[in-house]
């Protein structure tokens, strides 16, 4: 088998093993792949994995072999499903690989704000606490979370993993979700309910036609001045002219993202220079111990595939 991975930087830019992969066939890696070499790199393969490479029926076309993608992410969007249904090509992802990691990075962002966490080591290391007359100071509010209220838009792996986090700092959490009989300890509301009622939002919801910029001018005028958004979920989620609109008069208190709308952002993103947005490149999902539970699933589902019993097969 002919296996070749079109971008497998991200992934494994030299701290991983692609041994196990390299025991299943014939192996080739690329760190990168543009769009013009997308067809010279991929016409032989059987065995295909993508991670942010495009491959869509024109250029699958030109890939007679290909009998398999395996997708190095969990969204599957990079790929023209209704073109791998038609040609019986399996296609996989990597589900749930991240949900600590991810919930981690939540309550980074959220923690810096609180606490103002490099703002205050800046000016330590800046010397003010060297000139400082007393034994400690604080430059911005300090914010005790225990108490506060964070609404959660979705209640997938993620959004419980945020949610057992944010119980366990004694706050009280308010979802929307389409899940029934939730704990007692997570009460279910409508969006309207959790934009008026949260100190702390975060967003964990698919995209889909429903929640593109779910967060927009309408849902951010009924956010409290003081409330705190948290985005590491998928960029366009937020209407993010929107959002920096909002910071920057003051409607809310401040933003956290780990996602944008376009990656890498383009220079004039409003939201590179809004007031208070703190802004992550894409790596909530980068601990090392994601990616090697990446890795060691996308072997896996390669090897299913190889055995006649496929996993993780991804449906149209």
């Amino acid at each position: 088998m002919r296996i070749v991975v079109l971008d497998g930087y991200c992934l494994n830019p030299g701290d991983l093993s692609w041994e196990k992969l390299k025991l299943l066939g014939e192996f080739t890696v690329f760190d990168r792949t543009p769009a013009n070499l997308t067809i010279e790199r991929a016409k032989n393969a059987d065995a295909l994995l993508t991670n942010k490479t495009i491959l869509n029926a024109e250029n699958m076309a030109q890939m007679p072999n290909l009998k398999y993608i395996g997708i190095l992410a969990t969204g599957y969007n990079v790929v023209d499903l209704n073109y791998t249904n038609n040609h019986e090509i399996v296609v996989t992802n990597i589900p749930a690989y991240s949900t600590s990691s991810v919930a981690q990075m939540v309550f980074a962002h959220i923690l810096n704000i609180t606490n103002s966490v490099d703002f205050h080591s800046q000016i330590v290391h800046n010397g003010e606490w060297t000139r400082s007359i007393d034994f400690c100071f604080w430059r911005k509010p300090q914010i005790e979370l225990a108490g506060k209220t964070i609404g959660l838009v979705g209640l997938g792996n993620t959004g419980m993993a945020t949610a057992r986090i944010a119980l366990a700092f004694g706050m009280k959490v308010i979802a929307v979700t389409s899940k029934k009989n939730l704990s007692n300890d997570i009460k279910h509301v409508s969006y309207n309910e959790l934009w008026q009622q949260s100190d702390i939002i975060s967003l964990h919801c698919p995209l889909c036609a429903d929640t593109k910029q779910i967060i927009n001018a309408d849902s951010l005028s009924q956010m409290k001045p003081t409330a705190i958004l948290i985005n590491t979920g998928r960029g366009p989620l937020i209407d993010e002219q929107a959002l920096a609109n909002a910071l920057n008069t003051g409607k809310i208190a401040a933003a956290a993202v780990d996602v944008l709308s376009t990656e890498p952002p383009k220079a004039d993103n409003p939201l590179l220079t809004a007031r208070n947005c703190f802004i992550t490149p894409h790596i909530a999902w980068a601990t090392a111990e994601a990616r090697q539970r990446l890795m060691d699933i996308a072997a896996g589902n390669l090897q299913s595939f190889i055995n006649g019993n496929a996993v993780n097969v991804v449906k149209n």
